[in-house]
């Protein structure tokens, strides 16, 4: 086979107007989802999905680093955010099927960048979901403990934490500092032959509890989401009435206590808090009205998230010192130490079911995407197959389950939330690259009719970014100096600074191209601030990306190379 030959196929297209087809075909044959979600079903998926894994568990981390000024980081990042909101919004407008940012790329890429998508997914969905279940489970231990029925240690921790403690501990010499409590649960958890019997019971069991769930139905699921959603708010709202009475002032000095240093050391964790609202895309095959709800309800969830976490995390570090805040729990934790044991209470019962919800659209999205790629023939048909009953993607569920069990098992939350959001921001890029690419579309579609291709539905707004871009990357150069060290490539080089290499590099490059096709700034923006949020997250989780992709690619070529349904056609 010729290169060329090669090429061709690992980058066949399936367009628009083929993609509207197939769904058609699918509702006609009775094989498709059951569409039952409106607008205030699908805000309240996105509410769902962000308001929980961030204001209940990594905002107080985020604030630890950063001190009050993480506020301004996650303004900076709900405006990143809203770039890849205004690309995913075109798409679902204009490819309103299951599969979100993998079948978008499908259209625009090809097919090899597309399974990219799809594999890298599996990080943000399925992986996404163990940091949850994590979160969700120190929270049920606290009302466990509460109660006065606390489980034992080594039922409610993660092995790896306890084995890495326990290696420090082995060698004091080369790490004198190690958690004694961790290293205790090791020394005294029960074996089996030679293994010792560690596990997170609790989030083990939520993962078994919102498994079932999705595998029963979209309709049961979405009563779910919607009432905790309702009580989650109240609850948020709540706290930040309260928690006003109790704010002093001199908590905001000093701003920024560790600098731009420790501020956008929380990257992870505050994008972390953002994750969520392309899930609605997953749900398109189920909407009444995609073309008009899916881009109005991401953005409405995005709008709404960013006013709650800019205030809560105002009030949180208004009420302690930003240093107190270094907790999994740290809404339950601050009214503890103003004696509102009572609201702290009523925060830890309302976090459990906050994070369960969370959890449950995760985990409804990653199914879909499964299906989708089961579909094209990416994946085994078994993927695809719709419950007779239930009328969801039965086997993708339970797989799914299976997938976010494993890391819960044998890796911790700080590693799942790094690798998760990579695999997110890296989605990102893509979907607001893809806008460049059916911009392109339409130019030549333009071009080869004569007249002006006109869409139906919700369009990016087009500004001109021919100047601006070049004069960004102007200013970041010329400031390159003055920010953290991992950004100055002028001198001492080193592996930490590979990543914002590559920003550069591609910044460059994407300020060249704008500048010459006049390409539209917010998708390029998005391509920018996204690729600048990944190169946070440092070079070893670029390494462990690479892995995973290259492990991604091992998958296509041994199986979905050879049976997509574009390659058997």
């Amino acid at each position: 086979m010729s290169t060329g030959s090669f090429l061709d196929r690992i980058f066949r297209k399936k367009s628009v107007e083929e993609l509207h087809q197939e769904s058609t075909d699918r509702e006609n044959a009775g094989t498709s989802l059951v569409k039952s979600l409106n607008l205030l079903d699908l805000t309240c998926f996105g509410i769902a999905a962000v308001v929980g894994a961030g204001i209940f568990t990594t905002l107080g981390k985020a604030a630890a680093d950063g001190g009050p000024a993480v506020s301004i980081l996650f303004v900076l990042t709900a405006v990143t955010c809203l770039f890849s909101a205004l690309c995913y919004s075109e798409f679902a407008s204009r490819i309103p099927v299951s599969g979100s940012a993998y079948t978008y790329s499908y259209a625009v890429f090809g097919e090899l960048i597309a399974w990219l998508i799809g594999w890298n997914l599996l990080m943000e969905y399925a992986i996404g979901n163990s940091t949850i279940a994590f979160s969700w489970s120190d929270y049920f231990s606290n009302i466990l403990n509460g109660i006065g029925c606390p489980l034992p240690g080594w039922l409610e921790t993660d092995y790896y934490s306890c084995a890495e403690e326990a290696g420090k501990a082995a060698d004091t010499l080369k790490n004198p500092a190690f958690k004694a409590d961790l290293v205790a649960i090791w020394e005294n958890a029960p074996r089996l032959g030679g293994l010792r019997i560690i596990l997170d019971l609790p989030a083990l069991a939520i993962n078994v509890i919102i498994t079932c769930l999705v595998y029963v139905g979209i309709q049961e699921s979405k009563l779910a989401s919607n009432t905790m959603v309702f009580l989650k708010l109240g609850v948020v709202i709540g706290v930040i009435v309260i928690g006003a009475f109790y704010v002093t002032p001199s908590n905001w000095i000093p701003f920024a206590p560790n600098g731009a240093t420790g501020v956008l050391q929380g990257i992870a964790a505050v994008f972390f808090t953002y994750i969520g609202f392309d899930a609605i895309s997953t749900t398109a095959e189920e909407c009444k009205n995609p073309k008009r709800d899916l881009p109005l309800a991401t953005l409405l969830t995005l709008g709404i998230c960013t006013v709650l976490y800019v205030i809560l995390a105002f009030v949180l570090t208004g009420m302690v010192s930003y240093k107190e805040l270094d907790v999994d729990d740290p809404l339950a934790i601050v009214f503890s130490k103003h004696n509102l044991n009572w609201l702290s209470g009523i925060i830890s019962m309302s976090a459990v079911i906050a994070v369960a919800s969370v959890f449950l659209v995760f985990q409804l999205g990653q199914p879909r995407i499964f299906m989708s790629m089961a579909r094209d023939g990416l994946l085994p048909k078994q993927f695809a197959k719709i419950h007779p009953r239930f009328k969801t993607p039965s086997f993708s569920t339970i797989v799914t389950g299976i997938a976010v069990a494993i890391p819960t098992l044998f890796l911790n939350s700080q590693i799942v939330l790094d690798l998760c959001s990579i695999g997110t921001l890296f989605a990102f890029v893509l979907v607001c690259g893809g806008i460049l690419e059916l911009n392109a579309i339409d130019r030549n579609e333009t071009a080869i009719s004569g007249n002006a291709v006109v869409r139906s539905g919700f369009k990016v707004p087009y500004f001109n970014g021919q100047f601006v871009v070049p004069v960004l990357f102007l200013l970041y150069s010329a400031f390159m100096r003055s920010m953290p060290d991992n950004h100055d490539l002028t001198h001492d080089w080193s592996w930490e600074k590979f990543p914002y290499f590559v920003f550069w590099a591609v910044f460059l490059s994407l300020s060249i191209l704008t500048s010459i096709r006049k390409w539209s700034l917010i998708p390029v923006l998005g391509v920018i601030t996204n690729l600048y949020l990944i190169a946070g997250i440092g070079h070893l989780n670029w390494l462990r990306f690479g892995v995973w992709c290259l492990v991604g690619l091992a998958v296509y070529f041994v199986y979905g190379y050879r049976n997509s349904r574009l390659a058997n056609r």
